[in-house]
């Protein structure tokens, strides 16, 4: 029997983490965060100053980064960074633009895809990123674009950020965010945008609870969860 996997895309501070954390615990699958991924990579070239638009550089950081995912008791995705866990490092506005700026190259792009591939040939997954629906998992049974309006995402990840004690303004998160758009938008290798069969899913406005809702009942259709 084939896996069963939902992608989930779309722009930073969507809440496309948050909500597919939420969708895995209910449905018993395995929720792969696939922006961490990147941003693991950025934190590498971070400690060994290479600047996050270097691409010769970072691809020569490549064969000394090992990357495990593991989870708590929780369902929480930890990153493990050669044998290191960095999953709050992995989350400053600095370790952002460097996962941005290196997922626009092809050399990144191909050394993490296989390993995106292969959680969903053993698991049955759900995948929040940028290019999951058009990339990673093109035959993905359920596939959702999320997105909001740009102030309500940096709110969202400015509170994210303060509740764990990281000193950053809104005006940091925005600027970070429109950054990060751009970037993402108009990169040449696997751009940001919705597949052809994407359900498109707008945030703005709803409460957790209700975008939750949404995600649970399009898995029940599309799924048969």
């Amino acid at each position: 029997m084939e896996n069963r996997s939902i992608a989930i895309d779309g722009p930073s501070g969507a809440g496309k983490s948050t909500l597919a954390r939420l969708t895995a615990k209910k449905f018993g699958l395995i929720y792969v965060d696939t922006g961490a991924l990147y941003r693991t990579v950025g934190l590498y070239a971070i400690r060994n100053k290479v600047t996050s638009k270097y691409e010769e550089g970072v691809k020569r950081l490549l064969p000394d980064i090992k990357i495990e995912m593991m989870y708590d008791n929780d369902g929480l995705q930890r990153m493990i960074l050669n044998g290191t866990d960095v999953s709050e490092e992995i989350r400053t506005p600095q370790a952002s633009i460097y996962a941005s700026d290196v997922s626009a190259m092809v050399s990144v792009r191909s050394y993490l895809l296989n390993m995106q591939k292969e959680m969903a040939e053993k698991y049955d997954v759900i995948m929040d990123g940028r290019d999951i629906g058009t990339v990673v998992l093109p035959n993905a049974g359920l596939k959702i674009f999320l997105t909001a309006q740009l102030e309500e995402r940096a709110r969202r990840r400015h509170k994210e950020l303060t509740d764990k004690k990281v000193a950053v303004t809104y005006d940091e998160v925005l600027r970070d965010i429109e950054y990060r758009d751009k970037n993402d938008s108009e990169r040449s290798a696997a751009p940001l945008r919705a597949a052809p069969d994407a359900i498109l899913v707008d945030t703005t406005g709803k409460s957790l609870d209700e975008c939750f809702h949404i995600i649970c009942a399009l898995a029940k259709e599309k799924l048969d969860l």
